[in-house]
């Protein structure tokens, strides 16, 4: 089964680029099938035996849990992972939003999955399950269980596939809000803004899995890793609810405390069960999740530092305008892509530096990313008139979607400021980093950063700017 197995997941991430457009339509339906037919499976042994039902009497499950000390309290590992699945429905809240995801679970995901469940523990219950034997092919009868497998293959990798385009779907999210280097994204598909593919994603994803796939050669062997991922996402989950009740449901703080307290008393005791598992493979995604925690968190505090270097050397744009006035322009419009609109962009400096040029009209643009998946258009954009012949353009996007520069100018002249494409240059700064002799960031965490920065996307091409009409401005920075 394993090489079976590294075949359908290679054969999974190479179709990736694909997109899924056209069997995405596939996959509801099949998932449909695939639930209605284990809840059918459940309800059949549920008959034989219709005293498991009890368990679903939370009296029962704490009983256990109390009465039988340090075992109770080990069966919790094992019994969490009938849980996991659940953390991967936040990746497609951003897609679907919150109602369709709570129509499908309550109206036919927990259902089903509650009555195989209940359909496995009365063929245990039963003694019809042969040691060794797997009590979800029991429930099936012989001669339909290899029409079963299939289906529970294809289940399963479109279950892959959903987890692969969250991955993705996170990763752009992580790039808009400035976690993570700009990546090339491909848009797969003109109807599904979510079917996106990242490139590097895939294949360094792909690799992970099949180094997983090969150490641990079955998923019972995978089950303490798995368990351990999700335990924690469910918790920090829980710590996040917190803040959202206080700062976006402005919730009062007992009540917050309250409410998010008995969901983190719940999960920590779930991941203190998985914790008791990390020599046996637990320690894979804490290790995962701690080199991308020290990557982000690299990228972060690395263009904070970046940012206020360049700071440094420039000047207010009050001032600038101001000695301006006088300047000779030469003919066209100039658009410098900035963090900032109050200072003036380090390219101009350069530009007017090395060039002794003005253009006669300057554009400052700002792109920024609001905490929300997406932007209304009618927030998009802010235009104002600067004086002498200088604008400043904040576009503001979601952190689902991607930034359109031309669009954001074209949609400019309803504000009375028009831009002809072949009159229009855009400059932006490439800067070369290097470890200052005493830096604060650490020299290591300096080159990790400077290796991030150097192989990141070009803003030109991640903001859509017409490639012929880019000017880059060199510089070294130190930080």
């Amino acid at each position: 089964m394993l090489p079976l197995s590294v075949a359908v997941l290679i054969a999974v991430f190479a179709l990736q680029p694909q997109g899924t457009a056209r069997i995405g339509a596939l996959f509801g339906p099949i998932m449909t099938i695939w639930f209605v037919t284990i809840g059918l499976l459940g309800v059949a042994g549920i008959v034989q035996h219709p005293d498991v039902l009890a368990a679903l009497d939370p009296r029962v499950g704490l009983a256990y849990l109390f009465g039988h000390g340090f075992t109770g309290f080990l069966v919790l590992g094992g019994v969490f992972l009938c849980a996991t699945g659940a953390e991967a429905l936040y990746a497609d809240m951003g897609h679907f939003g919150a109602r369709p995801i709570r129509l499908t679970w309550y109206g036919l995901v927990l259902p089903t999955l509650i009555l195989n469940y209940a359909g496995q523990i009365a063929e245990l219950v039963g003694g019809e399950v042969a040691a060794g034997s797997n009590p979800f092919f029991t429930l099936c009868p012989a001669g339909v269980q290899l029409p079963l497998v299939a289906l529970a293959t294809i289940a399963t990798i479109i279950a892959s596939q959903a987890i692969i385009s969250g991955t993705l779907s996170m990763t752009r999210q992580a790039i808009q809000l400035g976690l993570c280097p700009r990546l090339h994204i491909t848009q797969t598909s003109s109807q599904g803004y979510g079917q996106i593919y990242v490139g590097f994603v895939n294949w360094t994803l792909m690799l992970l899995t099949l180094a997983l796939t090969v150490s641990f050669r079955s998923s019972d062997n995978l089950a303490s890793a798995f368990g351990i991922a999700v335990a924690l996402t469910m918790l920090l989950t829980s710590m996040l609810m917190f803040i959202a009740m206080r700062e976006v449901w402005g919730w009062s703080l007992v009540a917050s405390a309250a409410v998010a307290g008995l969901f983190v008393i719940v999960d920590l005791s779930f991941v203190a069960a998985n914790m008791m598992k990390v020599m046996q493979g637990g320690w894979v995604p804490l290790v995962v999740g701690a080199t991308l925690f020290f990557l982000m968190s690299t990228w972060h505090r690395g263009r904070v530092a970046l940012h206020e270097q360049l700071e440094r050397d420039t000047l207010p744009l009050s001032i600038f305008i101001a000695q301006m006035r006088k300047k000779e322009r030469i003919p066209g419009t100039a658009v410098y892509i900035t963090s900032r609109l109050d200072m003036v962009p380090v390219p101009l400096l350069h530009n007017l530096k090395h060039n002794k040029v003005l253009h006669a009209r300057i554009v400052l643009l700002r792109v920024i990313t609001a905490n929300i998946p997406r932007v209304p258009p009618d927030r998009r954009l802010k235009l104002a008139d600067l004086g002498d012949n200088f604008y400043a353009i904040t576009a503001e996007y979601g952190f689902m979607q991607r930034p359109n520069v031309p669009r954001v100018l074209f949609r400019c002249a309803a504000d009375g400021l028009k831009f002809e494409m072949m009159e229009t240059s855009f400059f932006v700064g490439r800067v070369k980093i290097v470890p200052a002799k005493h830096s604060s960031f650490g020299r290591f965490r300096c080159r990790i950063f400077e290796v991030m920065h150097r192989n990141a996307l070009a803003a030109t091409d991640f903001f859509r700017v017409p490639p012929n009409r880019v000017i880059e401005l060199g510089s070294q920075t130190e930080i």
